[in-house]
């Protein structure tokens, strides 16, 4: 067969690749990305390997450690890998396991109830992936032994010694020619064993990072009763005790834990075979479903609505709740853009059911507690009414209506959202200069009047009644809270561009907690940058060059030396500097600064922001007291 251009295109052009090879050839597809992301995935990937051997009850401690060369070793007592022939590839099922997709006993209900992980490719993966893996397996009383390097068996399985011991011995070094970086994240790796420990409960984790000497070790009996208590720690809760609940319905194990706070946010997290399923699913409506109804029918029941009131609904029932759902199920069918959204039709009643049943008996039995929860209830009713016709009056004028823009934007003049920029500017002075040093064609200004509301303190009515966060949603073009459709987004890129100083950070974290809570698909969807100023500007004759950070300034002055002719400026402001020096440091593409904000952790950025901005001083005061001391420029 040949195509127009003559270039012949026959059987000999199509790649066959076998083995691990398609892994190397598109390590994307398989563990998300080469970035840091995708490194720290092959460390789950393992890990969840052992977890496997936890649900099925066999192990009860897994011990993660990063060791100096950045190699990491995982650790557990269970059954360990069988070593004997497999019949089906004519290898040891131990190497059948770590060079072949979809091998595993995650296929065979009989061998593991339920699973997490990648789908039965997780630790092949990851031998494919790596430098080098070594495997050492304790197996009916011996151990054993055997390395591979980029997903291949460089020797045979070697019988090392007699033990007693079981369990499994996994260390591997990431393949740097893959990966963008292979440092390893001690924090990251932190936050995703708590988790496991939580959903787990009763198994140890213990992690530990010998390149900096830091040891953790994650143990909780009361799984995801604590998890609750842990996520409220700098929250205050509107009632002491923690709603619990664990059923089990037709092979499905449903655990689910709630706490109030005085929060006007919500946030539930859901979980399935302890994956994080951002998108929900099934088990989330089935969960908020029985929330609702139960709610309600008791309200109703005791006339704690009466006929004038407003009705309340879901979103005013979950105002200001923490709650944790975990399910277990032997077939998870996920769907969703990021595969992390339950299909499973069957959950969705069987989570509604032990749901409505647990709390309907609390209620009964803890009325003052009912009560307080109807009551928050209630005022978030009032408040979203309220909000509909600030709304609706809003919109009448004019002031949400996408065709009548605010007047402080300097729109730009093209359209595509995909080529458009909107920098949002500290203070009127520095966005004069915004205005006149931008490019017109794709980059918009607007003006911030000082600090913004604290939204984590406030009320979507209050909310919308400040004039700088209609502003915002007014030019973005995309609504708030419920009604926000990412589709409707004007710019692409939103860049929060404030002062190098401590008004600019505070500024910055209204700005990222007003994003956070009523319009996270921003930056979920990676639109959202903060610019970064340059601190000081170094002349020394001819030479001129913009600073960014202490360190990068020290590098320049030990290398130009250091004398009477050197000036140095150091910016407090963007007001100080022109528009021709506002757009050569921070505002042109080809040279500027911009660090993207992501969520990778939705439990810590919660907790950040609820710290940071919420309403308890202790965990405020603590995390400046143990971050003093990293502070370079404090401006009094």
């Amino acid at each position: 067969m040949t195509d127009k251009n003559n270039i012949h295109y026959g059987a000999d052009q199509i790649q066959v690749l076998e083995g691990l090879e398609p892994v190397r050839k598109r390590p994307g597809m398989y563990i998300g990305s080469t970035g840091e992301r995708g490194l720290h995935q092959l460390v789950y990937e393992v890990v969840d390997n052992s977890i496997d051997e936890a649900l099925a009850g066999y192990c009860d401690t897994i011990s993660v450690t990063i060791n100096e060369d950045n190699s990491v070793e995982v650790v557990d007592n269970g059954r360990g890998i069988p070593i004997e022939k497999n019949k089906k590839t004519g290898k040891s099922t131990l190497e059948t396991v770590l060079t072949v997709l979809h091998a595993g006993g995650k296929f065979d209900n009989n061998a593991y109830k339920v699973s997490g992980g990648l789908h039965g490719v997780g630790v092949s993966c990851v031998n494919a992936l790596s430098d080098y893996m070594i495997a050492e397996v304790d197996w009916e009383g011996k151990k054993y032994r055997q390395k591979y390097e980029k997903g291949i068996a460089k020797s045979e399985v070697q019988y090392i010694c007699e033990t007693e011991e079981t369990g499994t011995k996994i260390t591997f070094f990431p393949d740097p020619t893959i990966f963008d970086s292979i440092e390893f994240n001690y924090s990251i790796l932190k936050h995703r064993m708590r988790e496991l420990a939580f959903l787990n409960k009763g198994i140890k984790i213990n992690l530990e990072d010998k390149r900096n000497d830091i040891k953790d070790k994650f143990h909780y009996e009361g799984g995801i009763k604590q998890f609750v208590q842990f996520l409220n720690k700098k929250k205050d809760a509107i009632h002491d005790d923690i709603i619990y609940k664990e059923g089990k319905r037709d092979k499905v194990l449903v655990d689910i834990s709630i706490q109030y706070t005085n929060s006007y946010s919500e946030n539930i997290y859901s979980f399935v075979n302890n994956i994080n399923t951002i998108e929900g699913g099934t088990h989330l409506i089935g969960f908020k479903t029985a929330l609702t109804r139960v709610i309600n029918d008791y309200a109703k029941k005791y006339n704690l609505l009466k006929e004038n009131d407003v009705a309340i609904t879901g979103e005013d029932i979950r105002e200001g709740i923490t709650a944790v759902l975990s399910i277990k199920i032997p077939d998870p069918q996920f769907e969703g853009q990021t595969k992390t959204k339950l299909g499973n039709s069957e959950v969705r009643g069987i989570v509604d059911n032990i749901t409505g049943e647990a709390l309907g008996i609390y209620c009964e039995e803890n009325p003052k507690t009912a009560k307080i929860i109807i009551e928050k209830s209630m005022r978030s009713a009032r408040a979203r009414v309220a909000a509909r016709k600030a709304r609706d009056l809003a919109r009448r004028k004019g002031a949400l209506d996408s065709m009548s823009l605010p007047g402080k934007l300097a729109d730009c003049s093209e359209r595509d959202p995909k080529l458009c920029e909107i920098l949002i500017v500290e203070g009127n002075s520095a966005g004069g200069s915004a205005k006149e040093g931008r490019d017109r064609r794709y980059q918009a200004i607007l003006p911030l009047r000082g600090k913004i509301l604290n939204v984590e303190k406030s009320r979507i009515d209050k909310i919308l009644n400040s004039e700088e966060i209609k502003n915002m949603i007014t030019a973005f073009g995309c609504g708030i809270g419920k009604e926000f459709n990412i589709s409707k987004l004007r710019y692409h890129k939103i860049i929060i561009m404030t002062d190098a100083d401590v008004d600019g950070a505070h500024i910055r974290t209204l700005l990222l907690t007003f994003f956070y809570r009523y319009m996270k698909e921003l930056i979920t969807g990676g639109h959202v940058y903060a610019a970064q100023p340059p601190l000081y500007r170094v002349r020394k004759g001819k030479f001129e060059k913009y600073v960014y950070s202490d360190s990068e300034l020290n590098s320049i002055l030990k290398e130009i030396g250091r004398d009477n002719k050197i000036e140095i400026q150091r910016y407090k402001g963007l007001g100080e500097m022109d528009p021709e020096q506002l757009w050569e440091t921070t505002m042109n593409p080809a040279d500027r600064i911009l660090l993207r904000v992501n969520e990778d952790d939705v439990i810590s950025a919660d907790e950040t922001f609820s710290m940071l901005m919420g309403d308890k001083v202790a965990p405020r005061r603590e995390f400046i007291e143990q971050n003093a001391r990293y502070v370079k420029n404090l401006d009094v």
